[in-house]
C-alpha cells in the first residue's frame, strides 16, 4: 500500500509598498472599513514590474507621483496575513522614492497616519518587521 503524503503549499500574497520615512516616523495608511494601519502599496497587476506597480499603487491610494529614477529597493519581508487563515502569507517588497505632489487620501485609503516604533499595536504583522528594520538603521523613532 502507498503511503499517503501530506503537502501543505502555503500561499503567498505578492505586494508592493512604499517606504517614506521624516522626522522619526513613516507614512502609514488605514483603508476604510479597517482599524489596522498599512504601509501604502498593493498588490501587482498582470505583467507589471515592481517600479510599474508602485507607481500605479501610490498615484491610486496617495495622488502624488512617483519620480520614476529616483526609485531605491528598501528590502523584502515576509509574515502571516492579517485576516487571512493560517499559513497565508504576505510578501512586501519595499521601496522608496521621491514623490511630486501633496499627498491626500483617495479611493480605497481613509487616513493617512505618520507612525513611529511604539505604533506596534496599530500596525500588521509584516508592517511590524518593516517598522523594526526601520528602526534598526535609524529611520524612525
Amino acid at each position: 500500500m502507498a503511503q499517503e503524503k501530506l503537502i501543505i503549499k502555503m500561499k503567498e500574497i505578492d505586494k508592493i509598498a512604499f517606504i517614506v520615512t521624516k522626522n522619526g516616523q513613516t507614512l502609514s495608511t488605514r483603508s476604510k472599513g479597517k482599524t489596522k494601519y498599512y504601509i501604502p502599496g498593493g498588490k501587482r497587476e498582470t505583467g507589471e514590474t515592481d517600479e510599474q506597480t508602485l507607481i500605479r499603487e501610490v498615484r491610486e491610494e496617495l495622488n502624488v507621483k512617483i519620480i520614476a529614477n529616483t526609485i531605491q529597493y528598501v528590502g523584502t519581508f515576509s509574515a502571516q496575513a492579517d485576516t487571512a487563515k493560517e499559513g497565508v502569507m504576505v510578501k512586501m517588497t519595499c521601496y522608496s522614492a521621491q514623490y511630486e505632489g501633496v499627498m491626500t487620501p483617495t479611493s480605497e485609503i481613509e487616513e493617512i497616519k505618520w507612525l513611529n516604533y511604539k505604533d506596534m499595536d496599530l500596525i500588521s504583522e509584516v508592517d511590524k518587521k518593516i517598522f523594526a528594520f526601520l528602526k534598526e538603521k535609524n529611520s524612525i523613532t
